[in-house]
């Protein structure tokens, strides 16, 4: 399969919260609300503090598609940024990560988590990336082992909403 990774723009915003909708559906059986979901998918991508997506779309050849064609997205990959002051430096959050079932296993995840870690290498101040994991999610737990990520000690507790 031939993808182009490729910064999301605002023209995404339906499919990457029709993506984030499903997401949640299959993997915390949770239905989202489609506005508040649409809402908060556009703040990000017209705020690049609050961070940013990447989108896998098929393309004919692996050149970059001319402006304003468009193969079909069939991946996404969501970050937010967490500033840490023990270490001086932003981690990138990896989030809102969905393939289009028809093209899993076939390398979209990986290129765009390639894609994300030579964008982290290029921006000063980024010293790493993490992602949250379900604690039953093996399948994933082994893709991220086999890209170099490791499972650490933190949990994680919240109030929600306040």
């Amino acid at each position: 399969m031939n993808l182009i990774i490729r910064p999301a723009t605002v023209s995404d915003a339906a499919v990457i919260a029709e993506f984030n909708r499903l997401m949640a559906r299959e993997t915390e059986h949770k239905e989202l609300d489609p506005t508040t979901l649409k809402a908060g998918v556009i703040a990000m991508l017209t705020d690049p503090a609050k961070g940013r997506y990447y989108v896998a779309q098929t393309g004919p050849h692996p050149q970059p598609l001319s402006q304003g064609e468009r193969g079909e997205i069939v991946g996404q990959l969501g970050f937010t940024l967490e500033w840490s002051d023990w270490r001086n430096g932003n981690f990138w959050w990896v989030q809102s990560v969905y393939v289009a079932e028809r093209a899993r296993r076939q390398g979209v995840f990986r290129s765009l988590f390639e894609h994300l870690l030579q964008a982290a290498k290029q921006e000063p101040g980024v010293i790493g990336v993490r992602l949250y994991v379900e604690h039953d999610n093996e399948i994933a737990q082994a893709t991220y082992r086999q890209l170099g990520l490791t499972m650490t000690s933190y949990r994680l507790m919240e109030r929600y909403p306040l």
